[in-house]
């Protein structure tokens, strides 16, 4: 089954709870990125995602902890502990090795912290000078709305931060009223198109691709895409005549949409998605071709 944070994650408590209290389950951060949205980024991976990717590269980000201490012999640093009924993290002690995120069989990491969003914005100042913006990607950001968008409005509101732009990073399959509450704070969004066809994408992330298709049209009319997200896996959907059906109604949802096509790379997948090869030079060129055929002109190949 494929799990979301812990109930109540990224909702402020009844009471009226200030949006600074406002806590997430976030899974790491990064101070610096130039892949994670325009210019230099901070960026926050939550944890929990509703989509099971075959080709996904934080798989240890789909799950919550399970708190069943297989992964505590595996931590030779000591870093973590376990009590009988939960898993503690030594952030201190940890030496970053990752055995532990090895070791777990369920898509998940005992390195996962419930933080406020205070506390995240106060991660944000150190690198602030340096940075155009912040980023929240996942696992799946928009499982945790109210957590992000009570990030966005606090470094918002920031003397200091209110600069700084504020993308999502989604697989797009958020409701129409997560966009509608995420709107007033966020400057972009980012979407991930497994794939245009249905049946497709199903096997691919083993969800419909109807709700992405409704977001990237509804971010779109609201002028908050900044691109669509193409992950390319060799024999899977980069088929010809599926990537020509993707650039033609993705034209016709914005002529100058922006693309990237990312090519698919082994490193770091799980083990079911170790046999797809990774796209060839002359593969990508041939994505753009078609892609450019149907009126794409705003690609950007990885």
């Amino acid at each position: 089954m494929i799990e979301g944070p812990p109930p109540g994650a990224g909702r402020a408590a009844a009471g009226g709870l200030r949006p600074g209290a406002t806590r997430g389950l976030v899974s790491g951060t990064i101070p610096f990125s130039s892949v994670d949205g325009p210019g230099n980024r901070f960026v926050a991976f939550l944890q929990g995602c509703n989509f099971d990717c075959i080709a996904c590269h934080n798989p240890y980000t789909i799950h919550a902890c399970h708190h069943c201490g297989e992964c505590v012999d595996a931590c030779a640093s000591g870093a973590l502990t376990f009590d009988g009924a939960e898993v503690s993290w030594d952030a201190d002690a940890c030496t970053g090795c990752d055995d532990c995120v090895r070791a777990c069989r369920f898509d998940s990491t005992p390195k996962a912290r419930t933080l406020s969003v205070d506390e995240l914005v106060e991660a944000v100042r150190g690198p602030a000078p340096f940075l155009s913006g912040v980023t929240v990607s996942g696992g799946e950001a928009t499982l945790q709305a109210g957590f992000v968008r009570d990030f966005f409005a606090t470094l918002k509101a920031d003397a200091r931060l209110g600069r700084l732009t504020c993308f999502v990073d989604s697989n797009g399959a958020a409701p129409a009223e997560v966009w509608d509450d995420l709107d007033p704070v966020m400057d972009g969004a980012m979407i991930d198109l497994k794939a245009f066809d249905d049946d497709v994408h199903r096997r691919m992330t083993a969800q419909p691709n109807a709700p992405v298709l409704r977001s990237i049209e509804q971010l779109a009319a609201g002028g908050k895409l900044h691109e669509v997200r193409l992950l390319l896996l060799p024999g899977v959907n980069d088929a010809p005549e599926q990537l020509a059906r993707t650039a033609a109604w993705l034209r016709g949802v914005d002529p100058d949409v922006r693309v990237k096509v990312i090519g698919f790379r082994c490193h770091g997948v799980r083990p079911i998605a170790g046999d797809v090869p990774e796209p060839t030079a002359e593969a990508m060129a041939g994505y753009a071709e078609v892609l450019r055929g149907e009126g794409l002109e705003r690609l950007v190949l990885v």
